[in-house]
């Protein structure tokens, strides 16, 4: 019997994957920064309940710490963490992370890179880096990906040094590199959405700002002889008393005034249903309890406490996708200061709720092994 080992990278040819073509090159080639992304940043700033979301995801993710065997490495270790320096006015690894997964949530995809000194003896920052300037291609095998950087000749070139580029997708359909957005679907709900609250501003800037109308009806004789004149002044003393700057003016008419105001009879559309179903559709795409957004549904305890239970799973789940980054950075560092140790990532539990419920379940264990240990000696 044979057997193939894996050396590297290497691997045998997937048998599903797209076969080359003389157009493999162009088709492998694909902007990291498209019409869609665009879209998903035209619509985070155009529907702030959908920043403030993405902003809660990011400070909900919490902070980790490394465990190293040697202490030593770990204390060095988590000083490099806490003082690198990030992009142009940052430190620390957090503001990295922070910036990554925005990008990763907004885009579906994050590219960041590890920047070594002058001398490479060392990291000397950490780079979040545009996606607008650069390029992904689908690598020789289906395993791997090229990022490459724009010229400005329109042209894309491979970096040179693909070791200290830092990638994460989220949820990539099959056979693609580049990640989904968390935003695909909601730019149709967020128009819908947009042209509701377009149309209640208008609404309001017509019935808020009330105009009159100002029927003058002449019953006869004198009046109908001289009802264009009478008409004009009783215009003109309209309108000195509609722009009184705010005063209080009197209008004094003489016949038969009527004074109606318009649109008061027609009432508004009630906004309030559509717009919570809108707002529910955004709410379950991103994964937020409503209480967190400012949203006073009506919810019961228990339901609330579901809701933060799911959030947790969201989060794991995010920071299941950072933690190759994360132990790139660190694995990197310890191999440039000379210590060949493993080491492990902790994150922080998400809330107190959750420290709470470990705690009831470590008591929970310790009471249930005393049980068992009191009826084992029972039967002794």
């Amino acid at each position: 019997m044979k057997f193939f080992k894996n050396r590297g990278d290497g691997a045998r040819a997937v048998q599903t994957a797209p076969r080359p073509s003389p157009l493999w090159e162009l088709e492998r080639r694909a902007p990291l920064a498209t019409g869609e992304q665009r879209l998903y940043a035209a619509l985070r700033e155009s529907v702030p309940i959908i920043s403030a979301a993405l902003e809660k995801i990011e400070r909900l993710i919490g902070s980790f710490e490394i465990r190293c065997p040697d202490p030593a490495a770990e204390r060095m270790l988590r000083g490099f963490l806490q003082g690198v320096r990030v992009n142009a006015a940052q430190n620390g690894i957090q503001s990295f992370l922070n910036s990554y997964l925005d990008q990763l949530l907004l885009y579906g995809t994050a590219v960041g890179e590890i920047v070594p000194s002058a001398d490479g003896s060392e990291i000397a920052g950490l780079y979040n880096a545009c996606l607008d300037d650069l390029e992904i291609r689908r690598g020789d095998s289906p395993f791997s990906v090229q990022i490459c950087r724009r010229e400005e000749s329109g042209g894309a070139v491979p970096v040179r040094r693909p070791g200290l580029i830092l990638f994460s997708a989220l949820n990539p359909e099959p056979g693609q590199a580049r990640g989904v957005s968390i935003l695909r679907g909601l730019p149709f709900i967020g128009n819908i959405l947009m042209k509701i609250y377009g149309t209640i501003g208008v609404n309001w800037d017509r019935v808020g700002n009330a105009r009159f109308a100002v029927t003058y009806k002449p019953s006869g004789g004198t009046d109908a002889a001289y009802a264009g004149e009478r008409a004009r002044q009783i215009a003109a003393e309209w309108g000195r008393a509609m722009q009184g700057g705010g005063e209080v003016s009197d209008f004094v008419a003489v016949g038969d005034v009527d004074i109606r105001v318009i649109g008061a009879d027609n009432q508004i559309l009630d906004s309030e249903i559509p717009v919570r179903q809108m707002l529910e559709q955004i709410v379950a795409k991103l994964g937020i309890p409503p209480f967190l957004l400012g949203l006073s549904w009506s919810s019961t305890e228990r339901m609330s406490s579901q809701q933060a239970d799911l959030l947790t799973s969201e989060l794991e789940a995010y920071r299941r996708i950072l933690n190759p980054a994360v132990r790139r950075i660190c694995g990197l560092w310890l191999c440039m200061n000379g210590f060949d140790e493993p080491f492990d990532i902790e994150w922080e539990n998400i809330s107190l709720q959750d420290e709470l419920d470990l705690a009831a379940a470590r008591l929970k264990n310790a009471q249930a092994a005393k049980i068992e240990r009191e009826i084992g000696k029972g039967k002794e």
